[in-house]
Order: structure tokens, then C-alpha cells, then sequence
């Protein structure tokens, strides 16, 4: 069986198409690499509503668009030492949108990305790397 994956918008009027022409739906299965079940449900589907868009799915909306997400990863991108917060914080300023940090690592995360946070360590000075240099330093 063909790894399952959804139709696309013009799949699904070829499908349905070639089905009004008379095609099996084996054969439109076959055409677009579908289980038959796939072709099935969208003859049923059609057939009880005149449509085969997708219905809508229950759950929660999403807080972004896609342009949104495109622009978190852009920023992160360009800048590649941005922490979430900080790119939530230009989001927010050119969009006027307001999510959380969590969001944009959430969104990072899909595009494969991390948020990066500086790590702020101790400066060492001349005089403290020099102690560390000598020899015996470490076993104080």
C-alpha cells in the first residue's frame, strides 16, 4: 500500500472527475498513489454534500499565520544568537501580535530551528587566567 498522504485541492477534483467519467476508484486510486479507501470516502463525501474540501477539524486555532511564522523564521535566521523572547518582542512590534516565548521556540521547532540563548559567563581577567596557568592552580 502507498504511504499515506493527503490530497491535494486539484487530487481531489481529478478524482472526482474521473470518477464521473466512469473510472474505478482502484484505477484513481492507482493514478494518484492513494489507498482505495482515500478515493472512497471522497466519492461518499461528494456524494452526500456536492463538495470535497476538507471539513474543519476540531482544536485549538492557531495564535500566528503563516506569514507570522514565516517572519519568526526569518528573524531567526538573520539573527542567529536571538533568544525567543527577543524575536517575540520584534514579532509583537511589526505585527502587533502577542504571543508567548514558548510559541516562538514552538514555531522554531517545526522549521527545524532553535532559539539561542547567549550564555553570559564569568570575564576573566588577565590576572585569573594567569592563576590558572600556573601549574597547581586547580588543586588549591
Amino acid at each position: 500500500m502507498p504511504p499515506r498522504r493527503k490530497l491535494s485541492d486539484l487530487d481531489r477534483g481529478r478524482a472526482t472527475g474521473w470518477l464521473q467519467d466512469g473510472v474505478a476508484a482502484r484505477q484513481v486510486a492507482q493514478r494518484l498513489a492513494v489507498a482505495p479507501s482515500v478515493i472512497i470516502r471522497l466519492k461518499q463525501r461528494f456524494h452526500a454534500t456536492g463538495r470535497v474540501q476538507e471539513r474543519q477539524r476540531s482544536g485549538r486555532p492557531r495564535v500566528t499565520t503563516q506569514r507570522e511564522d514565516r517572519f519568526i523564521q526569518r528573524q531567526a535566521m538573520q539573527q542567529r544568537m536571538a533568544t525567543a523572547n527577543y524575536i517575540r518582542q520584534r514579532l509583537q512590534a511589526t505585527t502587533n501580535t502577542v504571543v508567548s516565548g514558548q510559541t516562538i521556540r514552538n514555531r522554531l521547532h517545526n522549521f527545524g530551528l532553535r532559539a539561542r540563548r547567549p550564555v553570559g559567563g564569568t570575564i576573566l581577567t588577565a590576572i585569573i587566567t594567569e592563576q590558572l596557568a600556573e601549574p597547581g592552580a586547580l588543586n588549591m
